[in-house]
C-alpha cells in the first residue's frame, strides 16, 4: 500500500517525496496551496489493485491508507470496496447534480429514466445488483407498457451514470459489468423512423400554417434545419455576402459549426421577415423571440390537424417536425446531390478519412443547395404556388 500525490498540472500520480513533477511543477508549493490531491494506492486480497482518491489533505490520505491496511489485514474485503455501500439512489443523485449532466438538453429524460430505476433499485448497493436483475427488470417494465425503445433507452442512461462512477474511481469494474452486458431489446436501428412528408402533404401544411409559422416551414423544407436550430437562428448568423447561413456549434446538435446555402426562397423569406430593434433573431412572435420550441412543434401540429394530416410518432401515416428532415435528405439524393455535399448540408460527420481530406466549399455547398432548389422548384410546380407570407 502506498500514497500517491496528483499533479495538478499533467495529473501524473506519483510518489509523495517527490518535490518535483516531470512536467516541471514544484509539487511541494502545490502541496502547500491545497492543490494536490492524493490517492492510496492498494491491492485487494486476491491481487487486483485499486486507487482510492482522498482529497487534498495528506493527513487524511495518511488515515484511510491506515483504514485499508486494517480492513485488509482482516481479510474485510467488501469494506475496501466503495460501492459496498453505495446505493444507486446515491449515485443517481451524484450524477445528476454534476454540471457537464445538468446542462444537457436531455437532462429531464436523463431524471426521469434514473427516477423510474430507483423505484425498483433506488436502495440497492451497486454491488448486489446483478445482470439478471436488469433483465427482469425489462421485463417488468414492458409488462407495465412501456416501450422497448424507452426500456431500452432508460438502461443506456444508466448505464451512463454507472460508466462515470467508474471513471471516476467511485466503484469497481465488478459493478459496471452488469450494466455493460445486459442487452437492449430492440436491434440497432430497428425502430428508426422512416416516414417521409410528401410534396402534396408540404403544401397542404403550407396552406394551413399560421403567417408566422410559414417562414419556418419553408426554412426547413429547404435547409432541412432542425426546429432548434430555426428557433435559435439569429441574424448575426446571416453572412448576406456569401449567401450562407453560419451555424455555430453552440446551437447545433453535433456540437460543429455548420454552413447552410442560403436558396432563392430561403433569401426571399430572409428578405421579408421583419426585424425587431429589441433582438437579434429571425423568427419571433409578435416580437419576441420563441424561448420555448415547443411552440413551434404545436404551431406544426395545429397545421397537421386543420391540413388533417395524421400528426404524431405513435399515430399509424402520423408525421413529425423532424420528419421534414429525414425528407430533405431523402430529396437531395433524388436531386442528384452526392453524399459528401449532403452529409455537410445537414450537418453530419463525414466518416472515415474523407473527414480529414474531403473539405467542401462555400461555393461547392451552393451548387449542390442549387441542384437541390431546382428539383424542388419543379415538384412543386413553382409558377403555381404562392410562397408570399403575409405578416400583418
Amino acid at each position: 500500500m502506498s500514497i500517491l500525490a496528483e499533479c495538478p498540472i499533467c495529473q501524473r500520480k506519483q510518489a509523495v517525496k517527490n518535490k518535483l513533477c516531470k512536467c516541471g511543477e514544484d509539487l511541494d508549493k502545490s502541496k502547500r496551496s491545497k492543490k494536490v490531491r492524493f490517492w492510496i494506492d492498494f491491492r485487494l486480497p486476491g491481487g487486483k489493485q485499486r486507487r482510492e482518491p482522498i482529497g487534498y489533505s495528506i493527513q487524511e490520505a495518511r488515515d484511510a491508507d491506515g483504514k485499508r491496511r486494517a480492513q485488509k489485514k482482516e481479510n474485510r474485503i467488501f469494506d475496501m470496496l466503495p460501492e459496498s455501500k453505495m446505493t444507486f439512489a446515491e449515485l443517481s443523485e451524484w450524477y445528476l447534480g454534476l454540471k457537464s449532466v445538468k446542462k444537457l438538453a436531455a437532462y429531464n429524460r436523463y431524471k426521469g429514466a434514473l427516477n423510474n430505476f430507483n423505484g425498483k433499485f433506488g436502495q440497492c448497493s451497486l454491488i448486489n445488483i446483478r445482470m439478471t436483475d436488469l433483465e427482469d427488470y425489462q421485463i417488468e417494465r414492458k409488462d407495465q407498457g412501456a416501450a422497448d425503445g424507452t426500456i431500452d433507452l432508460e438502461i443506456k442512461i444508466t448505464q451512463s451514470a454507472v460508466t462515470k462512477a467508474f471513471d471516476n474511481d467511485m466503484i469497481s469494474g465488478s459493478c459496471l459489468k452488469a450494466f455493460r452486458k445486459t442487452k437492449c431489446l430492440l436491434e440497432r436501428g430497428s425502430n428508426a423512423r422512416k416516414m417521409l412528408i410528401s410534396i402534396e402533404q408540404y403544401l397542404r401544411l403550407f396552406n394551413c400554417a399560421s403567417a408566422y409559422f410559414k417562414p419556418v416551414l419553408i426554412i426547413a423544407f429547404n435547409t432541412g434545419m432542425r426546429v432548434g436550430e430555426i428557433e435559435k437562428l439569429r441574424w448575426a448568423y446571416i453572412d448576406w455576402a456569401k449567401m450562407m447561413i453560419r451555424l455555430p456549434k453552440e446551437i447545433t446538435k453535433e456540437k460543429k459549426a455548420k454552413n447552410i446555402p442560403i436558396s432563392r426562397h430561403v433569401k426571399a423569406v430572409l428578405d421579408d421577415l421583419p426585424r425587431s430593434i429589441v433582438h437579434d433573431y429571425v423568427i419571433s412572435y409578435k416580437g419576441r423571440p420563441i424561448k420555448d420550441y415547443s411552440k413551434l412543434r404545436r404551431q406544426f401540429e395545429n397545421a397537421c390537424k386543420t391540413a388533417n394530416i395524421p400528426y404524431g410518432s405513435k399515430i399509424e401515416q402520423g408525421i413529425i417536425f423532424h420528419d421534414i428532415r429525414r425528407t430533405v435528405k431523402t430529396n437531395m439524393v433524388a436531386a442528384g446531390i452526392d453524399k459528401v455535399h449532403r452529409d455537410t448540408i445537414m450537418g453530419h460527420s463525414l466518416r472515415g478519412i474523407d473527414q480529414h481530406y474531403i473539405v467542401p466549399t462555400d461555393e461547392s455547398l451552393t451548387e449542390a443547395m442549387g441542384k437541390y432548389t431546382k428539383w424542388l422548384d419543379g415538384q412543386l410546380n413553382f409558377a403555381n404556388v404562392d410562397y408570399s407570407v403575409d405578416y400583418g
